[in-house]
Order: structure tokens, then sequence, then C-alpha cells
């Protein structure tokens, strides 16, 4: 480990200091330089001092509000091995290997390489996971990836989630326990959408009489089954 090199290389003590709090051991890695994206991100290789899966990496150039999901995806390829050319230089390696394809019979295809058609790439502020770019609390924005409050950014939500804008609906009522009460503000009216959000706004004396109605019914039911259990027991059976 060189610190001398590894400061020298960061411009300085306080930018190797800095990179040690933010990003761990990269200070004190070396490699190739293959690329930066359009977000400032540098891409670094080093097969030779390193083991297979830790001989590439990134050095994000937000080193404070740093996200995986702000490494593009034609870089992610790369970084992950899917591939070994970085995306400076996948035009060219196209372009070489394309001479190497012997065309057996006529296409009309208008592709003449395998890769296809590729949807451009898109980002907001360097985040390519759009899942990320969500506030973090009610009208707060989130500061990382620079949402503004108030605005709800691109999270997915499941539709008939009540995250989801078009499963919102207003609520609607369908009762009022002050109804009739002349006494009771409107305003202060206890009106509810469902059974147990009646439930919930009852106080003790009304949950106490709700629960002493339910009983005398329960008891009036259980009288009205026995004596026509005993009707039938002491009726007449025609075979």
């Amino acid at each position: 480990m060189n610190v001398r090199a590894a400061a020298k290389a960061r411009g300085g003590w306080k930018g190797l200091l800095q990179h040690m709090y933010t990003n761990g051991d990269y200070p004190f890695k070396f490699g190739n330089h293959m690329g930066t994206d359009d977000w400032g991100n540098k891409y670094y290789e080093n097969r030779v001092d390193y083991p297979y899966g830790q001989h590439r990496w990134v050095e994000y150039a937000d080193i404070h509000n740093m996200d995986s999901s702000q490494v593009s995806p034609e870089w992610h390829g790369w970084m992950t091995s899917m591939n070994d050319v970085p995306p400076p230089t996948q035009d060219r390696f196209f372009e070489d290997k394309k001479a190497d394809i012997d065309q057996i019979v006529q296409s009309n295809n208008q592709y003449d390489h395998g890769v296809g058609y590729q949807n451009p790439i898109s980002n907001y502020n360097g985040m390519h996971n759009q899942s990320q770019v969500r506030p973090r609390g009610y009208n707060i924005g989130n500061r990382v990836v620079r949402l503004p409050p108030g605005h709800d950014g691109t999270y997915y939500t499941q539709p008939g989630s009540l995250y989801n804008p078009g499963s919102q609906r207003p609520a609607e009522m369908i009762g009022d326990l002050d109804a009739g009460d002349d006494s009771v503000p409107d305003a202060q009216h206890r009106r509810y959408k469902s059974q147990k959000w009646r439930d919930r706004l009852l106080n003790d004396a009304e949950k106490k009489a709700a629960e002493e109605k339910k009983e005398a019914l329960r008891r009036q039911t259980a009288a009205m089954v026995q004596n026509a259990s005993r009707g039938r027991r002491g009726g007449t059976t025609f075979g």
C-alpha cells in the first residue's frame, strides 16, 4: 500500500482522507481508467493485483450521495463481467466483429449484428433505477436525488394501492353518530365510512349500550330458536 502515491492520485491528503471516509479502501486501489459516464462516475479495472470480482470498481462523482442505481445500464454490464468491452469502445468492437460474420443469405433486416434495437437510456439526476426517485416523507422531497417537495417522483405502485394516484378516491361517509343532535357542531360530527370506523368512534357509554343491545338480541334469538325447536318436537308427523 503506497499512501504517498494514493495521496498524489487523489489530489492531496484532503482528497485521500475524504475518499477513505466515503469509499472505504478505494483510495488505495489503483487501476486503469476505463471511462467516465455522463454523470461523472469513473470506472477502473485492475486484473493483476485484485481477484476476480474485485478487479472492477466505480468511483462515484458525488461521494456524499452515492447509490448503486447511479451506475448506468451499459456500465453495469461491464462491472458485473457480463461483457469485457467497456461502453466507450463498444461501437468499435461491434464494427470489428462484424467483419468476422459471414453473410450466408440475403437479408432485409435493418440490423447487421446480433445486438438489435437498443432503447435510449435516460436517468433522473444520475439515478437509472427510477424506483429510487421517490420522496422520503410527506412534503419533504428527496435531497439525494434532488426531488423537490410535493413531487410524487416515479416510484412504481401497484394498481389498487393506496399510494397509487389512480386508486385514490375521496372518502364516502355512510353514517353519522351525531346525526340529529343539534348540540354538536356540524364540524365535530363523528362521521364514519365503515362499520369498523364506527366502532372506533364510540365512547365508553355508547360501547356499553351497544354490547347490552347485542346481548339482548342474542338472548331473543336464542329464545326464538328454542321455541321453534319445541314446536317441531310437539307437532304431528305425517307419513
